[in-house]
């Protein structure tokens, strides 16, 4: 069984910044996708932000511009580096690993989720 824990979450006044980390158990430099999603009570999970095996970056309009992904493959971690938040991108944020068509894993994992709270 894979293990992604993220870490990083926390309280932030609005215009802070935030940076997450997920550490996976297993080597993730051939994991297809990586990538950090968020949600909040009565409302779907919703993408954050993604980066594939090859670097290409994925963003959503809310996060464009203000966030960053990235990962360390020697490290096993994916990163998210989070400016300028606003009190709306308060959350859980989760990590989440998709092998796609090659790569260890067998099957999507997701790890167990860290609060974001963005307030003043």
């Amino acid at each position: 069984q894979v293990q992604l824990v993220e870490s990083g979450g926390g309280w932030v006044w609005p215009g802070g910044s935030l940076r997450l980390s997920c550490k996976a158990s297993t080597e993730i430099v051939s994991v297809g996708a990586m990538g950090w999603y968020r949600q909040t009570p009565g409302k779907e999970r919703e993408l954050v932000a993604t980066i594939t095996s090859s670097g290409d970056t994925t963003y959503s309009d809310s996060a464009k511009g203000r966030f960053t992904i990235s990962r360390d493959n020697a490290k096993s971690t994916v990163s998210l580096q989070m400016d300028s938040l606003k009190p709306e991108d308060t959350a859980v944020y989760y990590c989440r690993g998709d092998p796609k068509y090659g790569g260890v894993w067998s099957r999507v994992y997701w790890g167990q989720g860290t609060q974001v709270t963005v307030s003043s």
